[in-house]
């Protein structure tokens, strides 16, 4: 899962600038699951969750960034309130979207969640 681009200081994403996200490699993702059962994610407090009605895509607004959210990025990340847990989280995007497999969901938003973590984006 590549859920992210980051535009520019100027605000438009360019393609040269396709996928903000890091490859934090497999350790990373899996401390994120391992501590997903506990872990209550929610944005950090600089961090504004935004639709953007021009592009139809949502974007996180912080201090002099722009991160351009692709796919379900922005529908996991809606449900970051800091009372859901990561497996509750997983739970209703499982149910959402019955089309993605089951498997598919409980490995990608724990990994994804993880790395948005590492950046500070969520807490």
């Amino acid at each position: 899962m590549k859920p992210l681009r980051e535009a520019p200081p100027g605000g438009r994403a360019s393609p040269a600038n396709e996928d903000a996200s890091t490859d934090t490699g497999a350790d990373a993702g899996e401390v994120a699951v391992a501590d997903a059962g506990h872990w209550t994610p929610a944005l950090s407090r600089s961090v504004m969750l935004r639709h953007d009605r021009v592009r139809g895509t949502d974007l996180l607004l912080m201090p002099e960034r722009v991160v351009v959210l692709r796919g379900s990025a922005g529908a996991v990340l809606r449900l970051c309130d800091g009372r859901r847990e990561v497996g509750a989280i997983v739970a209703e995007l499982a149910e959402r979207f019955p089309d993605e497999s089951g498997a598919s969901v409980a490995t990608e938003v724990p990994e994804f969640l993880g790395r948005l973590r590492e950046e500070g984006w969520i807490r």
